[in-house]
């Protein structure tokens, strides 16, 4: 299995494509504001029908995870954990992968401005991927 995960503006996954907007940034911020995960999962014949787990977490560049406060005020780690399985489809011939898009919303979240992050992908508890972004420590002038 191989993935590659990219952070966007927003994203959606609509008949089997993914659609990004804004996608690709690797800086955000200040200020909190809404993002998306996209990218494409690529699962292996013998890795199709059965389930699989995907873990997307955030880490502070030193190790620590990104706390962030739940709605009852306890902070816990960042985690988004989903379940997926797919399928062969019939007439697939032996040996066939098959892609499967991801886009996740993520509610804003409160950075610590002129910080770096790592988001990173586990599948099955196996790394997948992980990139690292930084948030600015001061909002982008607009243009003139």
């Amino acid at each position: 299995m191989r993935a590659k995960i990219l952070l966007a503006d927003s994203a959606e996954v609509r008949e089997g494509l993914l659609f990004l907007l804004g996608g690709g940034w690797t800086q955000t911020g200040p200020a909190p504001q809404m993002f998306a995960i996209g990218g494409i999962i690529e699962i292996e014949w013998d890795e199709a029908n059965t389930g699989h787990s995907a873990e997307f977490t955030i880490i502070d560049e030193d190790g620590p995870p990104l706390m962030i406060t739940m709605p009852t005020g306890e902070p816990q780690p960042f985690k988004i954990v989903t379940q997926f399985e797919v399928g062969r489809p019939p007439g697939s011939p032996r040996g066939t992968s098959f892609n499967l898009p991801i886009a996740l919303p993520v509610l804003p979240i409160p950075w610590t401005p002129g910080h770096r992050y790592v988001m990173i992908l586990r599948i099955d508890d196996h790394e997948q991927d992980r990139l690292t972004f930084s948030v600015r420590q001061t909002a982008p002038s607009p243009p003139r």
